[in-house]
């Protein structure tokens, strides 16, 4: 876990860290330019609102917010919004621009207010219900751009209908650019060359375009010859940006202030780019390496007095945008200035690169969305809901559904109405008693004698509840020592359990610790240990026939094994491979002590995320934790790429550590990169026999702190004969450090 040698804050965290930021933010600028553009366009704007959104978001947010490492500018979540609000205001976009501004002065009045927690009152399964509905509206306007069709449905539904309609009518020339730029998103992540990586995707799918668009000249209209077929190619395949960029200022028009629909359309871009910053900050909190918090109120009153600056001059609602946020944490940056540095970075791009942009075609831009809606309402978001709970997909889907049928409020309204019904229904309580139960619940915290803290919760805990236990938890001081009890609860739902893990993360982080205790008695329709609970009595745990297989292992050598789910994972989060990827959950724990050396291990499976909202991805893996006798140095050892040493240069100028090669073992070094703070001493370390050891065997990941090794020898859970290789792998490792 990296507390120590927190970046400074202000200026003087600018002066300690511009290296890593001013490296991280031209990453975040070359993700952000073609992302913004896209926006805009699938907002039905000028391309330029959406880097104007971005910038503004760089240069101006970055002075008045709470965050330390999120990105702030126009968000895929507010393209439906602004659809929705040009539809009512009979398509003006001046109007929408009155809209924006307005909803940005209510964002300021809610931050002023402290109200930023009342985001918490959202279930998570209706947030990612709403973000699978904006994803479907991308997705269903964007596929007919990718395809050269058009489609005049009124209906999202209408609208992919007229897809299979429409087919017969593809413009192949625009479709094979959009193909390309697809494929391009889908494959980027499985390539290991850092030629290619050095360029984010979205960068990638740009400029590949550019070879199509000069060799069928889309600058002049004329008709290309496929199959016998002709299909029309031009200037009106291209996005629009002026030749002065300044005149896509656009200003708002209060003219329709007085309209219901005005007002609607105020609602939804508040409500919509509200949830979508204070939903994006806390998991950009999860994914700080330096265990730092938001202060969501504050962020608030940023994005507010951005959104408002954008709305005035034509621009876009500003959000935290969390696939930016996620690239600028895995670039390395250290505070908020990178987010400062974007800005500039774009603004500079727009002045050298203006002829550039004219040249990118609207199917570039279409590939790049179609991917962004197709990841926001993808099998793996509803896969994820139901491992969570058959009832956390029945919330999303239900959201989706109404929402695609009516409207984004109408969406969050009724999925916030489906929970309570099904939440009701669970707890078997009546109407009066069920909310009685959640805001008179009777649940306190005692001050023990000795320090410590003990949590009662009673009645039913649910998304409701959420802001009465922060206020519960507040009067918790931080590194303490905390038992919460939660026998004398009907109900705890996944948005509470969500919130209390968050207060162990949190307590964790500051040295304190908390247990979880009275959930023997609660069932649950998943294993995940933020699955929703409800009271049943004493149930009997089912148990599945490998963790049978790993339980006879573990009596035939005497070793234990706990297959229930640990609550404390907090020693994991000692290794830097855990600084920015959040841990879910720990099970299957199986424990021994190595006696020819001395070292105690344990295999175990865990699940743990890499970035977080629409940039999610849930590994599932089994790890392996050797505590040593002896300390050693701190090093990590991961599989290399080809070009890896070409730039190392680029890694040392951004703050990382130069790979540590070894001459006269050009195999190891070709096939690992090691990295550490004390080169001399892993260089002693690191003798002959176990270099060659490593060399001849397969794995992912390696690390030392000092103390123990973390080892990921595979990327899936590992089969029982798998775990018998991991353990003869480990002891041999331990064998060849010469430790005893």
């Amino acid at each position: 876990m990296n507390t120590t040698g927190t970046p400074a804050t202000g200026f003087k965290g600018l002066r300690q860290n511009w290296r890593n930021d001013l490296s991280a933010a031209l990453s975040v600028s070359l993700v952000a330019l073609p992302l913004a553009l896209g926006i805009a366009v699938a907002s039905n704007v000028s391309p330029m609102a959406g880097v104007l959104s971005a910038i503004i978001g760089g240069v101006v947010t970055t002075f008045f917010r709470g965050g330390h490492l999120a990105i702030n500018g126009p968000g895929a979540g507010i393209i439906a919004v602004i659809l929705g609000g040009l539809v009512v205001l009979d398509n003006n976009i001046n109007y929408v621009l009155a809209a924006i501004v307005i909803s940005g002065a209510i964002q300021v009045v809610l931050g002023f207010l402290k109200m930023g927690r009342f985001a918490k009152l959202l279930p998570s399964s209706v947030l990612h219900g709403i973000l699978a509905a904006i994803g479907v509206i991308i997705f269903s306007k964007q596929i007919h751009y990718a395809l050269g069709t058009t489609s005049d449905a009124d209906s999202t539904i209408g609208t992919l209908l007229d897809v299979y309609y429409k087919f017969p009518e593809i413009n192949p020339v625009v479709f094979l650019v959009a193909f390309v730029g697809v494929l391009v998103l889908v494959f980027y992540k499985k390539i290991n060359n850092k030629f290619i990586k050095i360029i984010p995707a979205p960068m990638w799918v740009l400029l590949l375009a550019l070879p199509f668009v000069f060799g069928f000249d889309f600058f002049t209209s004329h008709s290309i010859n496929v199959f016998g077929n002709n299909y029309g190619v031009g200037p009106e395949l291209l996005i629009k940006i002026p030749d002065n960029p300044l005149d896509s200022i656009l200003h708002p028009d209060f003219g329709m202030i007085g309209t219901s629909a005005f007002w609607l359309t105020v609602l939804s871009i508040t409500m919509i780019a509200s949830v979508e910053t204070l939903a994006s900050a806390r998991a950009v909190d999860k994914l700080d390496p330096y265990r730092r918090t938001t202060n969501l109120n504050k962020d608030m009153v940023g994005v507010g007095l951005s959104t408002m600056v954008s709305g005035a001059l034509g621009g876009l609602p500003i959000t935290t945008v969390i696939v930016r946020s996620t690239v600028n944490i895995n670039s390395n940056a250290k505070t908020k200035w990178s987010n400062f540095y974007h800005g500039i970075f774009l603004i500079l791009f727009v002045l050298i690169l203006a002829p550039v942009l004219r040249s990118i075609p609207l199917a570039a831009l279409a590939a790049i969305l179609v991917h962004t809606g197709f990841k926001l309402a993808s099998p793996k978001v509803f896969k994820h809901a139901y491992d969570q709970g058959v009832e956390q997909l029945l919330f999303l889907t239900s959201t989706l559904i109404i929402t695609l049928f009516t409207d984004l409020l109408y969406g969050i309204a009724g999925g916030i109405l489906v929970t309570l019904i099904l939440h009701m229904l669970l707890a078997k309580v009546g109407f009066i008693k069920f909310f009685t139960s959640i805001y008179k619940s009777g649940s306190k915290v005692y001050k023990l004698e000795n320090g410590s803290y003990d949590v009662k919760i009673k009645g039913i805990a649910n998304f409701l509840y959420a802001l009465k236990l922060d206020k519960l938890l507040e009067e918790i001081p931080a590194a303490s020592t905390v038992r919460i009890d939660l026998a004398q609860t009907r109900l705890v739902d996944l948005s509470i359990m969500e919130n209390l893990i968050d207060f162990k993360r949190i307590q964790d982080n500051a040295g304190g610790s908390v247990q979880f205790l009275g959930l023997e008695n609660h069932v649950s329709s998943s294993s995940h240990n933020r699955a929703l609970k409800i009271v049943t009595g004493r149930v009997k745990k089912r148990i599945t026939k490998r963790q049978i297989r790993l339980q006879k292992l573990a009596t035939r050598n005497g070793w234990s094994f706990v297959r229930e789910v640990a609550w404390d994972t907090s020693y994991l989060r000692n290794f830097h491979f855990f600084d920015s990827r959040p841990i879910e959950m720990k099970s299957n724990s199986l424990q021994g002590l190595d006696t020819d050396h001395n070292a105690h291990w344990e295999i175990a499976d865990i699940v743990f995320d890499e970035g977080a909202l629409s940039a999610l991805e849930v590994y599932q893996t089994t790890v392996q934790i050797v505590r040593l006798p002896n300390k050693i140095p701190t090093f990590i050892i991961d599989k290399e790429g080809l070009f890896d040493k070409v730039f190392s240069r680029v890694k040392v100028f951004a703050g990382k550590k130069r790979d540590i090669n070894f001459k006269k073992y050009p195999g190891f070094s070709n096939k690992f990169q090691l990295r550490g703070e004390d080169e001399a001493q892993i260089r002693s370390f690191f003798t002959p026999g176990l270099i060659s050891f490593l060399e001849d065997n397969e794995i992912h990941h390696i690390e030392s702190n000092g103390e123990a090794l973390m080892i990921f020898k595979y990327l899936h859970i590992a089969r029982t004969d798998e775990v018998k290789n991991m353990l003869d792998f480990a002891q041999n490792l331990v064998r060849y450090m010469n430790l005893k």
